[in-house]
C-alpha cells in the first residue's frame, strides 16, 4: 500500500502503477431526482455522457423511472476537490478529469437553456472558480460589473461574426512584425541589402522548394514565384492563382498576413540573424477557412440563442454606467456633494473580534488616510484595550484632522490593529511567529507589533462616500515596509478566509440628511475655471534660474524623493512644466496637495491640455503612487498608442498593476479586454497571467471577473485554452505520481529510478494521458502546434521537485521536436520577470543596431508553484561540457566542430558581452557551470534566476560569490580564438560591453518602473523600494555618462581580476553535486 497517501488520492490522481494495479473501474453512487439511490461501476476514463447513457440504462430497471423523464434535460452535479458543488454541464469531460471529492454524482434538472449553462460551465472550469461562486457574491458592485460585461461581450462577438476570413486571421494570427525603421539587412560584403534563400513547403506536399527572392518582395510577390515554380514541375491544371493561397511559418500558425517587406516580419529577420534559412509553408485559403468557419458556428451556437432563451441571472443593466468607468451619480436635490461637507473626518471603531494577541498585551487601532502612498493627514490612534479576543475601545471615535469636503475620490482608509506590550529582555513564545521581525519601540519601555492590518475605500465604486456600519476581515501577513504601521499599498479587498480572520466593525458617520457624493468630472472642470477667474492672472512662469532648477528635477530617476521645497516649485511652476517639460508629469502629480481640492480640480483641468506621453513612459502612471482615476485614463489613452508587439512586451507588469485598482471597473481592465480579445496571442498570455494567481485571496475575485469577461468575448478561444488546462493538469498527476515514487524507493535509488520512470512511461501511454496531452497549442507559445508526446524521449529530473522533461513532436513539421519542462513545486514567476527584462534589454540593443544574441527562452506561471519552460535546442551547459571534453576550459570543443567557427566564435563573443552587462545590471546571483549553457551554434545564455537584485548566495555568512559578473578565463580563451595576451578580438568584446552598458542606462527610468510595478506581485526578492534601489546603483543613475562608464571599466577589470574565484566556487558546486548524487 503507498504510504501516508488517502484511496481517493490514488483513484484521481496516483492511478497506482507503482503499487502494481491500475483500477479501471470506479464503483460511484448515483442520486437520483426521483428519491431512487443507485450504485454501479463505471470506467474511470469514460466521458460523463457515457456514464450517463450506462445510468439510464440501469436506471430502467428500478422504480420511478418513467418519471425521470427526457435524458438530455438532466445534468450531474459533485461536490469537487475544492470542496464546493459543481455542475457537470460539459458532458465531454472524462470522469477521472472531473476528480470529484467522493465518488458521487447527483442526477439533477436543468432549468434553463442548454447552450448558455454549457458556456457558464466551460468557464468556471477553464478559469478554476465557478459562475455559482461568483453568483452568490452578494457586492453590487460585482453583480454591475458582470453585467456590463455580458453587454460588452455580446457586442464583440456579434462583431466577430461580421468579420471576414482575412480580418479574423489578423485578429488570431496577426503576424509580429518589426518596426519599418532600420530593418534593411545587409549582405556584409557589398554593403547593400541582401537577398533571401527561403525555402517553401507545398501544404498537403512532401514537396520543398528553395527559392532566392529580394528582402523587400512582399508576401504576395513570393508566393507568386512559389507557384510559378510549382507549375513547372507540376500539371497547369489552373493558373487563377490569386488570393487562393498564403503562407504560413512552417514550424508555427503565424501567417504572413499583409503586404509588407518579407524583411519587416519577425520570423524572417530572426532567421537571417541565426544565418539560417527562413522556412514557410504555401497553405491553400480553404483550410484557414474552416478553422474560420469553425469558429463562427461555436460563435452563433451561444449568441445567437441568447434572444430566444432567459438570460443569465444577472441584474438588469444599470443607466448609470457607460465609458470606461462607472461614472459619478448626478448630483441632484436628494444628494450633497462632498465639497460642501466642512465637518472634520470621523470613524466609529464598533468592536475588533478574534484579535490574536499575547494575554498580557493592550490592544490598539491606529487608522490613516492615504492617497496613494502619500499619508493625507496625521494617523488616528484609539484608546489601549485590554480584553481578550473581543475588544472595544473607550474613546471609540477617531477623528482625523482633515475635512471631508478635502478627501480625494481615491482616498482609502488603511487601518492596522497591534498590541502594546512592556518591553521585556526574552521573549520565550509568542502566537505571533512575526513578532521580531515587526516589533518597533515606540516609546520608553514599551513595544508595539502588529496584529492584522486591513484597507477599505472612503468613497464606493460609484463615487458615495461610504455611510453605516462595515464589517472589515482583516489580514496578517505584513510586508517588509510599513509606513507608521499601516500597510497603505496592499489590497482594499477584504481576507475571504472569514473563519479565523481577526474581525474589526467599524462605522462611517453620517454628515448629512441626504448621500454625499464626489462631484462628476464636469463640476471638478468648473471650480478649475472658477478658480481661474478668481485669480485673474496669467499662470506662474519661472526666469532662466528657475529654468535650470526644474530641468535638474525633471531628470532624476524614479525612485528619487522630492523635498516639500521642490514640490512648491514644481507646483508654482506647472504651466512651465506643462510647455518645456511634458515628461515630468509623474512629478508635477507627486507635487499636487491632494488634500486641497482646489488644487486637484486645476490639476484635472491641466491634464486636459497635457500632450500624450510615450507608452513607455506613460507606464509610470499606472504605479501605486498614481492613483487618481482621471490621471489612470491618460496613462491608459498614452497605452493606446503602442503596437501590439510592445503591448506584450509589458503585459506581465500590466496585469500586476490591476491590483492597484480599487474598482472591477476601470480603464485599464476594459484596455487589456479590448487588446486581448483582438490579438489572440495578447489574449493567450492574460488568460494564463490571471489564470496563474486566482489561488491568491486578495485578487481571486478580481481576476475571476476579468477571465469570465475575456472568455465571454472570447467564445473560440475557450476550447483552446480548456486543453491546455487540461494536458497541465494531468502533468502534475504525472508529477505527483512520480514524488510518491521516489518516497517509496527513497532507500534503493538505482530501483527507484527504474520503477518510477517506468511507472512514468506507462502513466503517458494511457489513453487518458495521450489524448489529452495531444493536440494542443504550447502554453509557451499559443502558435505552436503539439500533436502528441514522444515518449520514449521523456524523462524526469532528479532535483527536488522532480520537474518533467516532455518532448513533443511538432504537428506542423514532421519529424521536428519541442521540449517543455513542467515545473510543480517551484514560484517560476521570478524567473519570468528576468527573462521578461532580458527581452527588454535584447529590444532596445537592437534598437541602438545592435544585437547580442540574447537567447530570452519561453517561461510561464501556469498556477500555484507550477509552470513551464521551454528547452533551448541543441544546447549543454558548460559543466556537462567541461565534464565530456575532460578539461576545464573544454566547453569550447563543441564550437570547433562547427562549419564557420569564426562565426561560431563570434556568436559566443556577443552572447557573453550581452549576459554579462545584463547579469551585472540585474544582479543576478548564484552563477555556476550548471546554470550557464552554451548552444551549438556558439550562444552562451544564463538559466535559472532564482536570485537577483544582489541578493547573493552566501555560506556561513561569507558572499560565495565575489565578482560582478562571470568572465573566467576559459570565456577569454574562447573570445581570442585561443591566443594569448589582450588581442583586438577581446578588445572588440570590451567595446560591446561598455556600448550596452550606455545604451541601458539610458533606459535606466524604464527598467525601475518596471521593477516598481511588480511591488505587490510577491516575488521573494522584489518586495520594497529598497530591492529596487540596487538597479539605480548598478546603472549608476544620477551620474555623467563618464563617471558611469568609469564605474562599469572598474567592475570589469574586477571580473577579470577575481575570475580564479568563480573557478573556486564553480569547482566547489561539482564537488556538492557529485555527493548529492
Amino acid at each position: 500500500m503507498p504510504p501516508a497517501m488517502t484511496d481517493l488520492l490514488d483513484i484521481w490522481a496516483a492511478h497506482s502503477p507503482l503499487a502494481g494495479h491500475a483500477p479501471d473501474q470506479i464503483t460511484v453512487d448515483f442520486l437520483l431526482p426521483t428519491g431512487i439511490y443507485i450504485q454501479m461501476d463505471v470506467p474511470r476514463e469514460a466521458t460523463i455522457q457515457h456514464i450517463k447513457l450506462l445510468l439510464w440504462k440501469q436506471a430502467q430497471t428500478f422504480p420511478l423511472f418513467p418519471a425521470l423523464g427526457e435524458m438530455e434535460s438532466h445534468m450531474f452535479e459533485c461536490v469537487n476537490q475544492a470542496a464546493v458543488h459543481e455542475e457537470l454541464e460539459d458532458e465531454t469531460r472524462r470522469l477521472c478529469d472531473v476528480r470529484p471529492f467522493l465518488p458521487v454524482l447527483k442526477l439533477v434538472t436543468r432549468n434553463c437553456g442548454r447552450a448558455e449553462r454549457l458556456l457558464d460551465s466551460k468557464i468556471g472550469v477553464l478559469i478554476g472558480k465557478g459562475l455559482h461562486e461568483l453568483d452568490a457574491i452578494n457586492d453590487q458592485e460585482v453583480k454591475d460589473f458582470r453585467c456590463k460585461m455580458l453587454r460588452i461581450s455580446e457586442e464583440r462577438m456579434q462583431q466577430v461574426q461580421m468579420m471576414t476570413c482575412t480580418e479574423w486571421l489578423q485578429a488570431c494570427f496577426s503576424p509580429q512584425l518589426e518596426p519599418a525603421a532600420g530593418t534593411a539587412i545587409m549582405d556584409g560584403v557589398n554593403d547593400r541589402p541582401s537577398d533571401l534563400k527561403v525555402i517553401i513547403h507545398f501544404d498537403q506536399s512532401q514537396d520543398s522548394a528553395s527559392l532566392k527572392v529580394p528582402s523587400s518582395s512582399t508576401p504576395t510577390e513570393l508566393i507568386e514565384m512559389a507557384l510559378r515554380k510549382w507549375l513547372t514541375t507540376h500539371r497547369p491544371e489552373e493558373e487563377a492563382w490569386k488570393g487562393q493561397y498564403m503562407l504560413r511559418v512552417s514550424r508555427c500558425l503565424d501567417f504572413l498576413c499583409g503586404d509588407h517587406p518579407l524583411i519587416q516580419y519577425k520570423y524572417i529577420r530572426t532567421c537571417l540573424q541565426a544565418k539560417e534559412p527562413p522556412r514557410l509553408t504555401l497553405v491553400h485559403t480553404s483550410a484557414v477557412k474552416a478553422i474560420f468557419d469553425k469558429e463562427i458556428s461555436a460563435i452563433g451556437a451561444v449568441v445567437s440563442r441568447k434572444s430566444s432563451n432567459p438570460p443569465l441571472p444577472l441584474p438588469p443593466k444599470r443607466r448609470d454606467v457607460i465609458s470606461h468607468h462607472i461614472m459619478p451619480i448626478p448630483l441632484t436635490h436628494s444628494r450633497t456633494c462632498v465639497w460642501d461637507v466642512s465637518s472634520p473626518f470621523k470613524i466609529v471603531l464598533v468592536k475588533g473580534s478574534k484579535v490574536n494577541a499575547e494575554e498580557t498585551a493592550k490592544v490598539q487601532v491606529r487608522a490613516g488616510l492615504f492617497h496613494g502612498t502619500e499619508l493625507l493627514c496625521k494617523p488616528a490612534v484609539s484608546s489601549e484595550s485590554s480584553r481578550r479576543s473581543d475588544h472595544t475601545w473607550k474613546d471609540s471615535t477617531l477623528e482625523f484632522d482633515i475635512s471631508v469636503c478635502d478627501l480625494p475620490r481615491m482616498t482609502r482608509l488603511c487601518i492596522a490593529i497591534y498590541a502594546v506590550m512592556d518591553k521585556v529582555k526574552k521573549q520565550k513564545s509568542t502566537k505571533n511567529p512575526h513578532i521580531n521581525k515587526y516589533q518597533t519601540i515606540r516609546k520608553a519601555g514599551k513595544v508595539h507589533y502588529p496584529i492584522a492590518w486591513v484597507n477599505t475605500m472612503v468613497f464606493d465604486y460609484k463615487g458615495q462616500l461610504k455611510t453605516g456600519d462595515i464589517i472589515l476581515h482583516c489580514w496578517s501577513s505584513f510586508p517588509d515596509e510599513l509606513e507608521e504601521m499601516l500597510n497603505p499599498i496592499g489590497t482594499v479587498q477584504t481576507n475571504p478566509y472569514t473563519e479565523n480572520a481577526t474581525e474589526l466593525h467599524i462605522h462611517f458617520l453620517e454628515y448629512s440628511s441626504h448621500s454625499i457624493i464626489f462631484p462628476p468630472f464636469d463640476k471638478i472642470l468648473e471650480k478649475a475655471a472658477e478658480i481661474a477667474r478668481a485669480n485673474d492672472c496669467a499662470p506662474g512662469r519661472g526666469g532662466k534660474k528657475f529654468h535650470i532648477e526644474l530641468k535638474e528635477i525633471m531628470d532624476r530617476d524614479p525612485l528619487s524623493q522630492l523635498c516639500e521645497n521642490e514640490k512648491d516649485l514644481i507646483w508654482t511652476l506647472r504651466h512651465d512644466c506643462h510647455e518645456n517639460f511634458p515628461q515630468s508629469l509623474p512629478k508635477l502629480l507627486l507635487s499636487v496637495k491632494w488634500s486641497k481640492h482646489e488644487d486637484m480640480a486645476q490639476l484635472q483641468a491641466l491634464l486636459q491640455i497635457w500632450p500624450k506621453l510615450s507608452p513607455r513612459a506613460a507606464l509610470e502612471l499606472l504605479d501605486f503612487n498614481y492613483p487618481d482615476q482621471y490621471v489612470r485614463e491618460y496613462a491608459v489613452r498614452c497605452l493606446r498608442d503602442m503596437s501590439d508587439e510592445e503591448l506584450s512586451q509589458y503585459l506581465l507588469q500590466l496585469v500586476q498593476v490591476l491590483r492597484y485598482e480599487p474598482y472591477y471597473d476601470c480603464a485599464l481592465t476594459h484596455f487589456l479586454l479590448e487588446r486581448a480579445q483582438g490579438n489572440r496571442r495578447i489574449g493567450h498570455f492574460l488568460f494564463w497571467h490571471l489564470r496563474s494567481e486566482i489561488h491568491m485571496p486578495a485578487v481571486s475575485v478580481q481576476f475571476s471577473l476579468i477571465l469570465e469577461a475575456y472568455c465571454r468575448g472570447s467564445i473560440p478561444h475557450i476550447e483552446v485554452l480548456k486543453k491546455q488546462v487540461e494536458a497541465l493538469s494531468k502533468l502534475k498527476s504525472v508529477n505527483e505520481l512520480i514524488k510518491l515514487g521516489t518516497i517509496k524507493n527513497a532507500r534503493s535509488k538505482t530501483k527507484e529510478a527504474m520503477l518510477t520512470k517506468e511507472a512514468m512511461m506507462t502513466c503517458l501511454r494511457q489513453s487518458g494521458y495521450s489524448e489529452t496531452l495531444s493536440d494542443l497549442h504550447s502554453p509557451l507559445n499559443p502558435n505552436v502546434l503539439l500533436s502528441g508526446i514522444n515518449v520514449e524521449k521523456c524523462r524526469y529530473m532528479d532535483s527536488k521537485m522532480k520537474p518533467l522533461w516532455i518532448v513533443y513532436n511538432n504537428k506542423l513539421l514532421g519529424g521536428d521536436t519541442l521540449g517543455i519542462i513542467f515545473k510543480n513545486g517551484d514560484d517560476l514567476r521570478q524567473d519570468m520577470l528576468t527573462l521578461q527584462i532580458l527581452r527588454l534589454m535584447d529590444l532596445l540593443w537592437k534598437e541602438a543596431n545592435l544585437d547580442l544574441r540574447i537567447v530570452p527562452y519561453g517561461c510561464l506561471a501556469t498556477g500555484d508553484r507550477a509552470g513551464l519552460i521551454e528547452v533551448v535546442s541543441s544546447a549543454d551547459t558548460i559543466a556537462n561540457i567541461q565534464l565530456t571534453s575532460n578539461g576545464a576550459s573544454g566547453f569550447n570543443d563543441p564550437l570547433q566542430n562547427d562549419d564557420d567557427l569564426d562565426r561560431a566564435i563570434e556568436e559566443f563573443t556577443l552572447s557573453c558581452a550581452g549576459y554579462c552587462v545584463a547579469t551585472y545590471v540585474l544582479g543576478i546571483g548564484d552563477r555556476h557551470s550548471d546554470n550557464i549553457m552554451v548552444r551549438s551554434t556558439g550562444q552562451l545564455f544564463h538559466i535559472d534566476f532564482g536570485h537577483i537584485l544582489g541578493n547573493f548566495k552566501s555560506k556561513f555568512g561569507i558572499k560565495r560569490e565575489r565578482v560582478p559578473f562571470i568572465l573566467t578565463h576559459d570565456f577569454i580563451h574562447v573570445i581570442q580564438q585561443g591566443k594569448t595576451g589582450y588581442t583586438e578580438k577581446f578588445g572588440s568584446f570590451r567595446q560591446y560591453c561598455e556600448e550596452a552598458y550606455l545604451i541601458l542606462r539610458k533606459n535606466g527610468n524604464l527598467f525601475i518602473t518596471l521593477f516598481a510595478l511588480m511591488l505587490t506581485a510577491g516575488l521573494p526578492e522584489l518586495t520594497s523600494v529598497k530591492d529596487i534601489q540596487y538597479l539605480k546603483d548598478s546603472l549608476a543613475l544620477g551620474k555623467t555618462d563618464d563617471e558611469a562608464l568609469k564605474q562599469f571599466r572598474q567592475k570589469f577589470d574586477e571580473a577579470l581580476r577575481e575570475s580564479w574565484t568563480t573557478k573556486v566556487n564553480w569547482m566547489a558546486h561539482n564537488v556538492a553535486k557529485d555527493n548529492r548524487s
